[in-house]
């Protein structure tokens, strides 16, 4: 209780306090689209340039309001910071905004002008004294100018081609980091369990049994899938992003493949567990090949045909195999 004890509450703010925490909130902002500009600059240069006019924008808001200060308060600015006061809204720490894609970047810096924008109407209309009133509207008015200039920018450094190379550099990326080894994943973990699960099935009728062989082999093949992938290739010739990234979605998704189909026996009656499980594995195999024909461009004729005809053989092995 006692850290929330120490957080103000933004109506016992004074107009002085009001206009420090606006100074430190646009050297914070500032800060933040520097970060992004030097976390794209190598691969997206455009937008790169973008963030820093951005951050040139917040540094000019910061000076006029420090000379505003300077004139209504004198030289001394009081330390008072965002999470200083209660209810003031918070910005996603840089770090995390490395695992998302360009257009989330764009999305959370457009988002950050307007958090701060509605912030300040809202108080603006809450405040009885007429000089806050007005230095909140004065505030509100400065974070709108900078998602109107914002905008500016980025028609002066993306055109529409460059705009549309960035974005297929980045869908490239995301295909080549998560879409590419979750995929394989999806169908190593999906095809290659049917056979010893469904043979277990088939040759105990015990769907405890079946779910621990299953269990096992999901897991097993995760983790197998996983590493293999993380250490196949440290993406930096390839361009294939990160090697824990891709590793994650490998093993992940090799999990969940098998998974799929071996939950069903946790269901103790044998039939009723086989039927829930063949249904599973049916849609198992269709969005296999719907993300093929979504994300590899696989004419999807043909991913029907490698990944349902495929599985369906597998499938069959395992049932005869069981039941032999």
């Amino acid at each position: 209780m006692r850290f929330f004890t120490q957080r103000r509450h933004f109506k016992d703010l004074s107009e002085q306090e009001v206009l420090a925490l606006a100074i430190s909130s646009e050297e914070d902002d500032a800060r933040i689209y520097r970060s992004y500009a030097e976390m794209l600059r190598g691969d997206f240069p455009d937008t790169a340039k973008v963030f820093d006019g951005m951050a040139e924008e917040e540094d000019g808001h910061r000076k006029a309001l420090i000379s505003a200060h300077r004139i209504r308060f004198g030289e001394v600015i009081p330390l008072i910071r965002r999470e200083h006061v209660a209810g003031f809204y918070a910005r996603r720490p840089v770090w995390l905004m490395k695992n998302l894609s360009l257009e989330r970047i764009r999305e959370e810096a457009e988002s950050m002008e307007q958090d701060a924008e509605r912030f300040y109407l809202e108080a603006a209309r809450r405040s009885t004294d007429a000089g806050t009133r007005k230095l909140l509207g004065d505030l509100a008015a400065a974070e709108a100018g900078h998602e109107q200039r914002a905008t500016e920018l980025a028609g002066e450094h993306l055109t529409g081609e460059t705009r549309g190379d960035e974005d297929r550099l980045a869908h490239r990326q995301f295909v080549l980091t998560w879409v590419q080894p979750g995929l394989a994943g999806l169908m190593d973990g999906s095809v290659s369990t049917l056979a010893p699960i469904f043979a277990t099935a088939f040759a105990t009728q015990d769907p405890w049994t079946t779910f621990l062989v299953g269990l096992a082999a999901s897991v097993g093949a995760g983790i197998s899938m996983g590493f293999t992938e993380a250490a196949s290739d440290d993406g930096e010739l390839s361009g294939r992003g990160s090697p824990m990234k891709r590793g994650i979605a490998s093993g992940v998704m090799t999990a969940v493949g098998g998974l799929g189909h071996a939950l069903p026996y946790l269901i103790p009656h044998f039939w009723t567990a086989t039927i829930i499980a063949w249904v599973i594995v049916f849609f198992e195999l269709w969005a296999i090949a719907w993300i093929q024909n979504k994300y590899m461009e696989t004419p999807f004729w043909r991913a029907s045909m490698q990944v349902v005809l495929g599985g369906a053989l597998v499938l069959a092995a395992g049932v005869l195999i069981g039941s032999g």
